[in-house]
């Protein structure tokens, strides 16, 4: 993964200036290696306690999206090209992911972190103008106390600026118990970097798979490969045959191997 990493890192950042609160460290003079440092430091922290809207109005709790892997995005809706730059491109990998993964076998959520303007309204507006039709994508926004311990888990970092906001560009892989699993940094990363960890969560371990589920899984994780040519996930059972085929090689080789070992030690007596 890191040779997709590095790429990335070139638009990670619109601009950081950084500043602090009283619960955390001094953001004032962080570098953008202490702004990326303080984003990877979250990962393995657990998002719980927080309740936001969705653009229906309905609260929601992210307890509520446990069971299965999440991807949270942060963007302000006044925002008129980083952020719906980045939903798109978000938008064209998360369908690659449904179609190399199971389709239901994860969420994803844009949560609007603008508490004064990011409305409900205005993130279903979002929505629509960025043309999000996925129905397993929720957008939302929340009050200031939420939207606070929400970026502390996540470790995402945004400054009030000139035209909005100054903020770190991240999207959040969130494991089906609650954390953060991985960090996912630019305007348009490449599409492993986020099908990757997915697909290592889907086609994992959860404790409820019977031994059938968890091998099926377990091929599914080593046969769906990735194509740079065409920039998409596809099935390649050459990899699992090829694997059976050296296994049964080996235990032929193995058992002839054995038999002549025994016949010459016969022949020595």
């Amino acid at each position: 993964m890191q040779k997709y990493l590095r790429p990335a890192l070139a638009g990670l950042f619109l601009s950081i200036s950084i500043v602090a609160n009283a619960a955390d460290p001094d953001f004032s003079s962080f570098s953008h290696d202490d702004a990326l440092a303080y984003s990877q430091a979250a990962i393995g922290t657990t998002v719980q306690g927080i309740e936001l809207l969705k653009s229906d109005g309905s609260p929601v709790s992210f307890e509520e999206y446990r069971g299965k892997p999440l991807v949270i995005s942060m963007i302000f809706t006044s925002c008129h090209h980083i952020c719906p730059s980045t939903t798109k491109h978000l938008d064209e990998v998360v369908e690659k992911a449904r179609s190399a993964l199971d389709a239901d076998s994860f969420h994803v959520v844009t949560v609007g972190f603008d508490t004064l303007n990011d409305s409900a309204e205005r993130m279903a507006k979002f929505r629509r103008s960025n043309g999000v039709g996925d129905e397993r994508w929720d957008f939302l926004s929340g009050d200031e106390a939420n939207m606070a311990k929400l970026v502390r888990q996540l470790g995402f970092i945004y400054t009030p600026a000139a035209r909005g906001f100054d903020h770190l560009i991240q999207s959040s892989v969130i494991d089906a118990e609650g954390k953060i699993y991985r960090q996912v940094y630019g305007i348009r990363f490449p599409t492993p970097q986020l099908i990757e960890p997915l697909k290592e969560l889907v086609f994992g371990e959860p404790e409820s798979q019977s031994a059938l589920d968890y091998l099926s899984g377990r091929i599914r994780l080593f046969c769906t490969v990735y194509d740079p040519a065409t920039d998409n996930y596809y099935i390649d059972i050459s990899v699992f045959i090829g694997t059976i085929v050296g296994v049964i090689v080996s235990l032929v080789f193995g058992r002839i191997l054995i038999k002549e070992w025994r016949r010459s030690i016969e022949a020595e007596r």
